[in-house]
């Protein structure tokens, strides 16, 4: 039995989600906010730092000054919450889609109309990059190693090499060392650093922590707790090179080897996935290619500022709460007109649409598809190079024919770029195809 009924579910409440909701309950849409843990904020509850907010305030806030003023809406909206509770299930239905809710107070069942996926990335751990030994105490990702930190007050480390140069990584580095801890170093296997510049002279140049890059940890040592790795040089397809290992004695392993978008519900539901984000395939409106579902925040792709994940929660949260409003009874009508043989376009499911896409020099570009029905309003994309490049120059193709073009001094993989194109009077039709270039220029 299905105990209540929602416009908009929004599953996760962090910047992304609390952004969804915050749009959908504003367009009047009766939203649902279900998060696993007891309080809203996502992981900004455990960043200390400052730095948020530049882009949308204006101003410098820490992780949790951010969330709250996120978070202070919440509690002033009608927006009802479900914390410590997790969505184990999801049923597609004709009038939208039932959610399997379990907390506390048992299991039970919630319809919706929509739904907004913002369920954030997760980290990889030591056993997912591969590496050899017994895993004992003492190996951790950055994001543990900072919630034992920042919230539990608890020093993870006294002697600790860090393996990545993820601006988490980075971030640790120094705040680790800001507590006493000796951070012998930071080891990237690529050739350059994977974080934000800024982070890496903030956190690294001004507090005399080195940098090593083209090596990696390929061994662990230590039976109750570690006690040494081994570090070895890689070449250029990341392999480690016999005969340069050298033993680093630590007591701590800090991993900041890359994130990976939460999306086992959104797989659940058949939703398609885009191989290079590991999040799904959407429209302009973050809408995925099953219609009433949307994806918004590090779920649809990894955001190196947490602005940007706020932008692309209320994209979500606004769409959805429109399509809960009009949309599903169009979607209905047009299965209705398609099983009574009238051949008319369904909503959704991308059947309308515009492809967007890259060349090689590209890492990738968000969204990946247009629907031509709206583009009344500028298309945000985001996108990243494939590799660092100096001066760059930024080509949109439509059809073959350039329709923007933008010179980039330089362009690094670990920072994501973020254009408006408005393309409303242009002649975009469904298979149109726009192209993202980049091209070094002198």
């Amino acid at each position: 039995m299905v105990a209540a009924f929602y416009d908009v579910a929004v599953i996760g409440a962090g910047p992304a989600g609390l952004a969804a909701a915050l749009a959908a309950d504003g367009r009047g849409a009766k939203t649902l906010l279900v998060e696993r843990e007891a309080r809203p904020g996502g992981i900004l509850k455990q960043c200390i730092h400052d730095g948020f907010g530049l882009v949308r305030f204006g101003e410098k806030l820490t992780g949790p000054e951010y969330a709250y003023r996120f978070i202070k809406e919440l509690e002033n909206s009608s927006i009802h919450s479900e914390m410590l509770t997790f969505v184990t299930k999801i049923e597609k239905q004709s009038f939208g889609y039932v959610l399997t809710l379990v907390n506390k107070n048992g299991i039970s069942k919630t319809a919706c109309k929509g739904i907004v996926f913002a369920c954030g990335c997760r980290e990889r751990t030591s056993r997912q990059i591969g590496i050899h030994g017994r895993h004992s105490a003492g190996v951790l990702t950055a994001g543990t190693a900072q919630y034992y930190t920042n919230i539990l007050g608890k020093m993870p480390a006294r002697r600790c090499v860090i393996l990545g140069s993820g601006d988490i990584g980075l971030i640790m580095a120094r705040r680790l060392k800001l507590e006493g801890a000796e951070v012998l170093g930071v080891y990237e296997a690529k050739q350059t650093a994977s974080g934000l510049l800024r982070n890496v002279y903030q956190c690294l140049e001004d507090y005399d922590i080195p940098l090593f890059t083209g090596k990696t940890v390929t061994r662990i040592f230590g039976e109750g707790r570690l006690e040494a790795v081994e570090i070895s040089s890689v070449d250029k397809n990341m392999e480690p090179i016999g005969g340069t290992e050298e033993i680093i004695k630590c007591d701590s392993l800090i991993l900041s080897v890359g994130l990976i978008p939460e999306n086992e519900l959104a797989e659940s539901l058949g939703i398609q996935l885009d191989a290079r984000t590991k999040g799904p395939v959407t429209d302009q409106k973050c809408m995925t290619m099953l219609d009433g579902v949307f994806c918004c925040g590090n779920a649809l792709h990894v955001n190196d500022l947490v602005d940007y994940v706020t932008e692309s929660g209320e994209i979500a949260g606004w769409a959805a709460a429109r399509w809960a409003a009009a949309g599903w009874v169009a979607a209905l009508k047009g299965k209705e007109e398609k099983s009574a043989g009238i051949n008319k376009k369904e909503p959704g499911n991308f059947s309308n649409h515009a492809d967007v896409t890259m060349d090689d020099s590209l890492m990738y570009v968000v969204p990946q598809k247009l629907n031509i029905d709206e583009l009344a309003t500028p298309v945000i994309f985001y996108y990243r190079s494939k590799y660092e490049m100096g001066k760059t120059l930024l080509t949109v193709n439509l059809d073959g024919i350039e329709v923007y073009r933008k010179i980039y001094p330089r362009l690094r993989p670990p920072e994501m770029e973020r254009i408006e194109l408005a393309l409303d009077d242009m002649s975009i039709k469904h298979g149109s195809k726009v192209m993202f270039s980049l091209t070094e220029v002198k």
